[in-house]
């Protein structure tokens, strides 16, 4: 693993590491985090990767991790970013992947938010295909149940009062998400109030991006997901309307284990039943054709 730090023409500076294989690359993958998840936790699954042939980049959007000015400890009080900035930091990093193997496929992983920024991105032809990994629109309604009874809560008073309060969300205090800068909290929230996500929160120019989108979307949607639903997840590659996709349903029975969740899929725990299966749905990218309007084919695993 090499870590390495971009430099980007706004001045921010985003850290990643890069898993290179022991062979020649035979394509490269991009792993976009989820929201308040470092890069380390999808370190062990990126090592697995790089020994499977694969050429793996994983960061951390800025103000988060390793791309946090003064580290851990630094308040994000006045640090400016929202989730237009992190899809940038996304772009850059798919831009290095692209740039160091140009004659090999490149494939983005996206674990929650990372599989919804993709639909802001500049250049999405650098991309060959996404596996949306337990990722969903984010919209409060279509929430798991559990999460749905408290989540207005949250909105309403919990992120409003405490961003106001410390000029940050402070997540690792209140044991809630993580440590998130002002910009990528607040228009976060504007994403999810609305029924149409981040489309219905930024319009029109949003909705355009989106539809640049070609590149084939496979979701693999746990059936044990705390946090998003199936309808979620629908409603989530409903947002790509020009491109390629399906849902893939992985239930814990079909790899015999009680629980699998929101995070699961990337515990060395399945690495050797549920992390084979990504090099199956890398190649069923491929095989994806565009469905009818409003319609997101699904199989189960």
């Amino acid at each position: 693993m090499q870590a390495r730090t971009l430099t980007l023409d706004d001045g921010a500076q985003v850290a990643l590491r890069v898993y290179e294989p022991e062979i020649t690359p035979r394509a490269s993958v991009v792993i976009g985090g989820a929201m308040g998840v470092r890069q380390a936790f999808y370190e062990p699954f990126a090592r697995w990767l790089a020994e499977q042939g694969l050429r793996v980049w994983t960061f951390d959007y800025r103000g988060s991790g390793d791309s946090r000015p003064g580290g851990a400890g630094t308040s994000l009080r006045g640090f400016d970013a929202d989730l237009f900035d992190w899809a940038r930091d996304y772009e850059a990093v798919i831009e290095a992947a692209k740039a160091a193997r140009p004659d090999r496929p490149l494939y983005l992983l996206g674990h929650s938010l990372g599989a919804q920024l993709p639909g802001f991105l500049e250049r999405p032809e650098m991309v060959d295909g996404l596996v949306s990994i337990a990722a969903g629109s984010g919209y409060w309604r279509e929430n798991a149940p559990r999460l749905r009874r408290s989540v207005l809560y949250f909105w309403f008073v919990l992120v409003p009062l405490a961003t106001r309060l410390w000029g940050y969300f402070p997540g690792r205090r209140l044991r809630k998400v993580g440590d998130l800068p002002r910009g990528v909290i607040l228009q976060w929230r504007r994403w999810c109030l609305n029924p149409r996500y981040s489309v219905g929160a930024e319009g029109e120019p949003a909705a355009r991006s989106y539809a640049r989108v070609r590149f084939p979307v496979l979701a693999l949607s746990m059936t044990d997901d705390e946090l998003m639903t199936l309808e979620g997840t629908q409603s989530l590659l409903g947002l790509y309307p020009a491109a390629p996709r399906a849902v893939q349903r992985i239930a814990p029975a079909d790899v015999h284990v009680r629980r699998i969740g929101h995070f699961g899929f990337f515990r060395e725990q399945f690495s050797l039943n549920l992390w084979p299966r990504l090099a199956d749905s890398l190649h069923r990218l491929a095989a994806l054709t565009t469905p009818p309007a409003g319609a997101v084919p699904h199989t189960t695993a």
